[in-house]
């Protein structure tokens, strides 16, 4: 492949790099490659619902990011699982399908972004999507990406949905339709039992085509530019460092981590960091790894007094071989749960709340014990877990603000305009890119 030339090259086989190189290959006029750093998804595990807790901590198949000591979390570090492998990211989560605000769509156009209103993006949500329940103004059908519900339920999210709904939060069933407030089971991208990653909705069509090239084990290290153009892009192999030219375009597809590192090690980015880690600076640029958003969560974690949880599940050989002979036959059981099962989403800035925060969410999951090292568990192993996610705060925010009680809602978060973080290289990744 070593010097080879195609007409795109896309770099990062998850969510985004899946759709662009399946959809840029479809009608074979275009020669395309996909470089992926990861191995292919050929883990069983990936696959199988329940497995997400099976890759959370792999080395395989996980970058296993950390952040810097963060301020606001009294100098504690943040875990930032991401996917190394086909599919990226959406390989190894937590197939929740949640699309997100529409007042953030909204928030976009009205920062200039034309085409990124809500009611812009939503016909290609729509159009990307499988619905199980069928089409609707919201929903489509017929789509790569299949959505579906909940295959196994539990009595321990049911009755956390019916306390909520006691409590005067309204039932929600649909956390992509006419409203996000309410309490309700998730959807996920899952289909007939199985993950439905973007390399299984967008590459998996697309492996025999001969115009498309999907190189794994492929790390993009620099994008290679003459006036004023990129023309070429190195990347590091199990053989060596090789490079491979392009007619057309390449598309930056690395995720919220991987596409500012690339453009950093390509001299784009901050002039003065870039001189420190002493990378030559083709252009400042300094947005290129700032701004950064993400959800902050916590776990409050219960004792269940009945032996229904997945911990019970896992500490059983019986009972495992159960699920997963139910599994084999019918994929269904908890082996085709995703294992986060519940959504709790607020609105408190009513009198009713006012002493807690403005806006809440909670995800009631059942996790397995020891599937995430910053999950907190019950001794003994058998519990379930409410991790509720801090919306749209950055792990660098110094002023969380968040309350925990024993009733419907154990935490909830003000928002902070300006809690946002940064990305930047450290020394020894930059010489291990360029050595």
């Amino acid at each position: 492949m070593d010097q080879e030339t195609f007409d795109f090259i896309v770099t990062g086989a998850g969510s985004a790099g899946c759709a662009v190189a399946g959809r840029l290959s479809e009608d074979g006029r275009y020669r395309v490659l996909l470089l992926e750093a990861g191995k292919r998804d050929s883990n069983p595990w990936i696959h199988v619902p329940i497995g997400f807790h099976k890759l959370y901590t792999h080395d395989t198949y996980n970058w296993r990011f950390e952040s810097e000591p963060v301020a606001g979390l009294n100098g504690r570090t943040s875990y930032q699982p991401r996917g190394k492998m086909l599919g990226g990211t959406s390989s190894l989560n937590g197939m929740v399908y949640m699309r997100g605000t529409p007042a953030d769509y909204d928030g976009w156009r009205q920062r200039g972004c034309v085409g990124w209103d809500y009611a812009s993006v939503l016909p290609f949500f729509r159009k990307a999507e499988d619905q199980e329940r069928g089409e609707d103004e919201f929903h489509g059908v017929g789509g790569p990406l299949r959505v579906s519900d909940q295959r196994f339920r539990n009595e321990i999210i049911d009755a956390v949905i019916e306390a909520a709904v006691q409590a005067g939060i309204p039932r929600n069933d649909d956390f992509n339709g006419a409203t996000q407030e309410g309490v309700g089971y998730y959807q996920g991208t899952i289909g007939s039992g199985r993950r439905w990653s973007a390399a299984t909705a967008y590459l998996k069509p697309a492996r025999n085509r001969k115009n498309l090239v999907v190189a794994t084990e492929a790390y993009a290290t620099r994008l290679l530019i003459e006036n004023r153009r990129t023309v070429s892009i190195e990347f590091r192999t199990p053989q060596g460092l090789q490079t491979a030219r392009c007619r057309r375009e390449i598309v930056v597809s690395g995720g919220v981590y991987g596409s500012p590192q690339l453009l950093m090690l390509s001299g784009l980015g901050p002039a003065q960091h870039l001189q420190d880690m002493g990378i030559a600076v083709l252009r400042d640029i300094p947005a290129v790894g700032s701004n950064l958003h993400d959800h902050f969560n916590s776990y409050v974690a219960w004792r269940c007094s009945k032996a229904i949880t997945l911990n019970d599940l896992e500490n059983s050989r019986l009972r495992k071989l159960a699920a997963g002979v139910r599994y084999a036959l019918f994929r269904s059981g908890p082996m085709a749960s995703n294992g986060i099962a519940g959504h709790i989403w607020n609105d408190f800035s009513s009198q009713s709340y006012k002493d807690l925060p403005s806006v809440g969410q909670i995800t009631v999951t059942d996790p397995i014990n020891g599937s995430d090292r910053k999950y907190t568990m019950p001794a003994g192993g058998r519990g379930y877990t409410r991790p509720p996610s801090l919306i749209r705060c950055a792990a660098a925010c110094p002023g969380y603000r968040y309350s925990t009680s024993t009733a419907v809602i154990p935490c909830g978060c003000r928002w902070r305009r300006g809690s946002t973080g940064m990305l930047a290289m450290s020394a020894f990744l930059a010489l291990r890119a360029h050595g």
